[in-house]
């Protein structure tokens, strides 16, 4: 019935369903009027406690939490918008004045012979939807800077053989490695950074890179797979 309705008032073309369906529209398309003064006074105040909110939601409840999880000094950390996601067996340290965006995910690979060590040094930026995933170790060396949506892979996940994978096994061993990003490093929005790579000191990768191999100190490194660009 209802259907039948709302084809009829959409597709009748007698002046009855004219009529009905301007009326319709008209209704469906009122705005409330914006009343300058007050809405703009409405939306300050809207702001500053959303900003209260959030504020005190960090300070009181998920910054703590998070601390209680992870070692090392700490010292001034600063978690925005909630508290990252920690997947499987892993220890985390970090050091003093850390700005973390609570949209990341830090990993543990679970078949690991000992368990996963991910480090951050101080005075490090991690951005918003980072995915860190340790295989053995993650070293985040002071000063480095990583942008958003970065993939940290230190173990895939799965097997190479297809039958294995279809069997649900494991990744493997020779699959597994370190990643290591020295003092002073700046990763690029959207990069990949596989399992083995050590970049060096101060070393600056492009957006939307895939690092396979070391990248030296002070160099400029982009692509997939990421190649040196220039010395800096």
């Amino acid at each position: 019935m209802y259907i039948a309705l709302k084809n009829w008032v959409k597709t009748d073309k007698s002046q009855l369903g004219k009529f009905v369906r301007k009326l319709v529209f008209g209704i469906r398309d009122i705005e409330f009027p914006v009343i300058p003064l007050f809405h703009k006074s409405l939306y300050v105040f809207h702001c500053f406690m959303q900003n209260i909110l959030h504020s005190a939601t960090q300070f009181f409840y998920f910054s703590p939490m998070f601390k209680s999880r992870v070692s090392g000094t700490k010292k001034r950390l600063t978690l925005s918008c909630g508290m990252p996601q920690i997947l499987g067996p892993l220890n985390i340290t970090i050091g003093d004045d850390v700005r973390m965006s609570g949209i990341t995910t830090f990993c543990g690979r679970a078949v690991s012979k000992q368990i996963p060590e991910l480090r951050i040094g101080n005075n490090v930026d991690i951005g918003w939807q980072n995915a860190i995933s340790v295989g053995s170790r993650v070293i985040i060396e002071d000063d480095v800077r990583f942008a958003g949506k970065i993939f940290v892979a230190g173990f895939p996940g799965h097997p190479v053989d297809c039958e294995l994978r279809a069997l649900g096994l494991p990744d493997t061993e020779d699959q597994v490695g370190d990643i290591i990003v020295k003092k002073g490093a700046w990763v690029g929005t959207g990069s990949t950074i596989i399992a083995g790579v050590t970049i060096g000191e101060g070393a600056i990768i492009a957006a939307n890179s895939v690092v396979t191999k070391d990248v030296p100190p002070f160099t400029l490194a982009g692509g997939n797979p990421a190649k040196i660009i220039r010395a800096l």
